[in-house]
């Protein structure tokens, strides 16, 4: 992996050390040189006849056909938005607001979320709800895995969506996607035959991509966002697939020019669009394969784990089955079946998050307390509670992440600066 990807600044005369690879990563150099073109030489707009708009045009469509192949996709179905959130948004208000325009009869639409979905789907929902939708929050266990008990227990005539994150950005939880695309379509095939085309199946898989097969054909769903600044590539960009139905498609949330199908109106983000192409490019590459890239994060946070425990008896990693497992309690954890294997979010009994980061960043580590997407201020994790944790343990969690540049010499080093931390009387 080349160096450049996460140089960062240097404190005391060291280079700093990124630990919150879930929140952002590094444009990879090869990204940044497949945008550069299209910032000034290459700068048409894409709805221009002329030459320079047919060149812009041009990558727009190659780009838009290299992701739909990545994930089995039609090249339609491809729909770029300027973030996961704004595509977050354009799932859910788009089919319910689709739905409602086409059955006039239809009373209190229901839609079901989990109760740890990233923010732009939580929010979006209850939203919603003050527009006269029905929001179901499903429960969660200790791990964070959906109960799927309630899920077939609240799928009714009047459900419009469902939509259940792939992997969970603050525990690194996997939801059993195409399990719950088989409830869903199970909904499907047992309605009138006016509603045999919902509900629709919505997972964000932006911490999935990068990590975990999203091919669509074989998950099951009908739409599913995506984001390129999670996996080395710009910040800014983001993309919804969208099944092609006679009769579902979302509705458009941005009107204007009509790009995007009709679905989502602007002037096309061209270096970005680009940049992402590449992004999906390089995670198909032999080197960049799920496996690889997986197992090699993996080893290296499970190393972290092993002697941050050493350090530190009293951690404990939030989201696992160690309670009932001593022995996974003090070493091991449980790596590919239900996990990310870049995130690991771990209790500092002593030590608040607040405090504990803010002596880690200036001791040159960068890390958090959960999703960078909240308020900068430092909260408890709704995560943490919907798994059944108390808002004081929720306080006193901090989540690292790791990427394809972390190394085994930025983990010990890390691990100095943590030990160093934790011997400073802490704040109670």
């Amino acid at each position: 992996m080349d160096s450049r990807l996460c140089e960062g600044d240097a404190t005391n005369g060291m280079k700093k050390i990124y630990l919150d690879y879930a929140a952002s990563t590094p444009v990879d150099p090869a990204v940044f040189e497949a945008m550069r073109p299209y910032f000034s030489e290459k700068f048409g707009n894409p709805g221009s006849l002329h030459s320079f708009g047919q060149e812009a045009i041009a990558v727009v469509d190659r780009s838009r056909e290299t992701i739909a192949k990545a994930i089995g996709a039609e090249f339609r179905e491809i729909i770029f938005t300027g973030s996961a959130t704004e595509a977050n948004n354009l799932a859910l208000r788009g089919a319910v607001n689709n739905l409602r325009s086409q059955i006039s009869d239809l009373k209190t639409p229901r839609i079901i979320i989990s109760a740890i979905e990233h923010e732009s789907v939580l929010e979006t929902a209850r939203d919603l709800e003050k527009d006269g939708i029905e929001v179901i929050y499903l429960p969660v266990d200790a791990c964070g895995a959906v109960d799927m008990g309630k899920l077939k227990s609240s799928l009714n005539e009047r459900t419009v969506l469902v939509s259940i994150m792939y992997a969970n950005n603050e525990i690194g939880t996997i939801q059993p996607i195409k399990e719950i695309a088989e409830i869903v379509h199970g909904q499907r095939a047992n309605g009138p035959t006016s509603q045999r085309a919902r509900p629709l199946l919505h997972t964000d898989a932006v911490q999935a991509f990068q990590f975990l097969d999203c091919g669509v054909n074989a998950l099951g769903v009908d739409l599913m966002t995506l984001s390129a600044h999670k996996i080395y590539g710009p910040k800014g960009i983001g993309a919804l697939y969208r099944r092609i139905y006679d009769t579902c498609l979302p509705q458009a949330m941005v009107t204007g020019g009509g790009q995007e199908f009709g679905l989502r109106s602007g002037t096309e983000n061209v270096p970005s669009i680009a940049g992402f192409a590449k992004t999906v490019e390089l995670l198909r590459s032999p080197a960049n394969s799920h496996e690889l890239a997986g197992k090699k994060i993996a080893a290296l946070r499970d190393r972290f784990w092993v002697e941050l425990k050493k350090i530190y008896p009293k951690a404990e990693v939030n989201g696992q089955t160690a309670n009932s497992n001593p022995q996974l309690a003090n070493y091991r954890l449980p790596i590919t079946d239900y996990r990310l294997p870049n995130i690991l979010n771990v209790y500092f009994p002593d030590h608040l998050a607040e405090d504990l980061l803010a002596k880690l960043d200036l001791a040159g580590l960068a890390v958090s307390a959960g999703s960078a997407c909240r308020s900068r201020a430092v909260e408890s994790s709704y995560v943490l509670e919907a798994l059944g944790y108390s808002k004081d343990r929720a306080k006193r969690s901090v989540r690292f992440s790791f990427g394809r540049p972390t190394t085994e010499g930025e983990i010990d080093r890390a691990l100095g600066i943590v030990k160093e931390s934790l011997t400073v009387t802490p704040r109670t």
